[in-house]
């Protein structure tokens, strides 16, 4: 049976390549919305954290009609630390739009998910988005295009991939580059001739792959796939089966069926071959399960999701201040809140540790576990983060290996050397250089140690100029030594609040974090010294009043405007002997140990 009333396509590409904005124009113009509907701009972006950072975070559904054809649209995370849900979701599309931004063309995210597609052998279809950029290079983009295709082993149908040219903001597509078309028809009918049909068997036994789980309080667990063969129907009995044996096969029934519409889920009484559908109904459903017909237990393969390369430990909160701000503070819900986590996010994997307090969480890059923080923290959880660590692994030969990314920094050229430099002290070997316009495009091989803390000190260098992004390579052999931070930090000498005068007398040692009135602790963090030493200082110190003095007179201290740290700061700041205590209301930085007597005692120790 082939369905040609249907087709599945997913829309990849860097970050920030416009993908979420294209998909509201495709919605515009394909009969979703009232024409006086109010439309939010990035529809797609559901989630407040994406919405504030302008980045798609979950992979998301919807579907247009057009011509009598359903066209189901999945829009992907761009970012290289949200990999896993591209990689699982690829597996409900027969073919995938590679966007490609005119002026940067392809970004190592577009290599690193369209290689993934092309060894699924899905067909490409190339859109060369913000074609009415000034800096846009219409000319070069194909041939780079192709380059990269051929780097990647495509098949000789997949060279031949059609290149549209599109404005998502404008909502227009052409074939030429020349034109600018006037709306998206060409696109959506490239879709339509070029991307294949599913095909299956209609009236063999059903099998369907869990590709993604969504959760909802009333019906609980929600399993999102795509039906592979035969029907499903609501209140069929079928069986759960998963394909490594880690699990028993298991009977159960589908409750609720549904089909998404729009950017609406509607219930379905029955759905086939080819559909992608949500079932409720099933307790303990988790990603890479088959649900198939009870008589025909026959589990599908699901994609090898790529191993983490980023571990942090994630504790209870023991701070003087613990408990003052979150509703979630033990060790037992913080352990039920990560396996949840679990439950939805097939690319992190949380262990337990010697400590009943303690947990090691992995993910796929800093990025990744500070969304899981900034989730956690909004929901009213406290807790207490180490420092971010790679994962090193061993070879057959007992060598150790270290992950390595590959990094494309894009800079004016007159802050080159200053990027070199760095990269040069961080173990960065480079790769390719090539001059546009103006700016310069480098690309190196770093390790992902290296990269920690980079990011502030790379926009400081460039004056705010740069843009730098980076993808996972593989594992090569340690690169040696490299040094994590270059400063120091300013800890608060005793429990109190910070006062004018302490803080005037203190921001003489370096750089402030805090503004007067906050309450601190002993071992708490206050601010950087621009030396590698830590410096102990009295924020809370306040000025002995005599009958000569006025009281008054402290108002004619200035204060430097404090820095103020957001998480990513935070956890690049961190050294190895600190600790970041996150809560709803604050981000503190500590030392593990806070007794500035106890802390200077294993210094001289240490020493001897």
């Amino acid at each position: 049976m082939i369905r040609e009333d249907l087709r599945n396509i997913a829309i990849i590409a860097h970050v920030d390549h416009g993908k979420t904005t294209l998909v509201d124009e495709m919605l515009k113009q394909g009969g979703v919305f009232r024409e006086n509907q109010e439309v939010a701009e990035r529809v797609m972006d559901s989630n407040d954290i994406e919405r504030e950072r302008g980045i798609t975070i979950l992979a998301k559904n919807t579907s247009v009609c057009y011509n009598g054809i359903k066209i189901n649209i999945i829009d992907t995370p761009g970012h290289a630390d949200f990999g896993g849900e591209v990689e699982r979701v690829l597996e409900m599309v027969d073919g995938v739009l590679l966007l490609v931004d005119a002026a940067e063309g392809p970004m190592p995210q577009t290599r690193f998910v369209l290689s993934k597609a092309l060894e699924m052998g899905h067909k490409v279809i190339v859109v060369v988005n913000k074609i009415d950029r000034p800096d846009a290079r219409l000319d070069e983009i194909g041939d780079e295009v192709l380059e990269l295709l051929l780097d990647l082993d495509a098949s000789d149908e997949q060279l031949e991939s059609p290149i549209l040219f599109c404005s998502g903001r404008s909502g227009t597509a052409s074939l030429s580059q020349y034109e600018t078309g006037t709306d998206l028809k060409p696109l959506f009918d490239t879709i339509i001739d070029y991307i294949e049909p599913p095909k299956g068997e209609e009236d063999e036994p059903l099998q369907m792959l869990i590709s993604s789980i969504d959760y909802n309080e009333y019906v609980g667990r929600i399993g999102v796939g795509r039906i592979v063969r035969g029907k499903i129907k609501v209140n069929q009995q079928i069986t759960v089966c998963d394909y490594t044996e880690s699990k028993k096969n298991y009977n159960s029934k589908i409750v609720s069926l549904l089909q998404i519409q729009g950017l609406n889920r509607v219930p379905v009484q029955e759905a086939v071959m080819g559909d992608i559908v949500w079932i409720s109904g099933i307790d303990s459903i988790t990603i890479g399960d088959t649900i198939c017909a009870v008589e025909a237990p026959e589990p599908l393969p699901f994609v090898k999701i790529s191993e983490p390369t980023v571990e942090m430990t994630f504790s209870v909160n023991d701070s003087p201040f613990a408990g003052r701000e979150g509703k979630f503070v033990t060790s037992r819900q913080l352990r039920e809140r990560l396996f949840r986590e679990l439950l939805k996010d097939v690319s992190l994997r949380v262990e337990e540790t010697d400590s009943t307090d303690a947990f090691r969480v992995s993910g796929r890059g800093e990025m990744h576990l500070s969304i899981l923080i900034e989730n956690m923290r909004r929901e009213g959880y406290e807790l207490s983060v180490s420092t971010p660590r790679v994962l090193f692994r061993t070879d057959e030969n007992g060598k150790k290996l270290e992950p390595i990314e590959r990094l494309v920094i894009d800079v004016p050229e007159d802050c080159v050397g200053s990027v070199m430099e760095k990269m040069g002290t961080r173990k960065g070997e480079l790769v390719s250089m090539h001059p546009q316009g103006s700016r310069m495009r480098i690309e190196f091989l770093v390790p992902a140690r290296g990269l920690f803390g980079y990011k502030s000190e790379f926009l400081t260098d460039t004056k705010g100029e740069g843009i730098m992004s980076h993808v996972f390579e593989g594992y090569e052999p340690y690169k040696g030594d490299i040094d994590r931070r270059s400063t120091g930090s300013l800890i608060s000498h005793e429990t109190g609040e910070a006062v004018t005068y302490g803080l005037y007398n203190a921001q003489e040692r370096g750089q402030l974090f805090i503004p007067a009135g906050t309450p601190v602790y002993e071992g708490m963090i206050v601010g950087a010294s621009p030396k590698t030493d830590d410096l102990v200082v009295n924020v809370c110190k306040r000025k002995h009043l005599t009958n000569t003095r006025a009281s008054g007179s402290d108002d004619a201290l200035r204060l430097v405007p404090p820095r103020v740290l957001s998480l990513e700061d935070c956890l690049e700041f961190l050294a190895d002997d600190e600790l970041l205590e996150v809560t709803p209301e604050s981000l503190r930085i500590r030392k593990r140990i806070l007794s500035n007597t106890q802390r200077a005692k294993i210094r001289g120790n240490a020493k001897k």
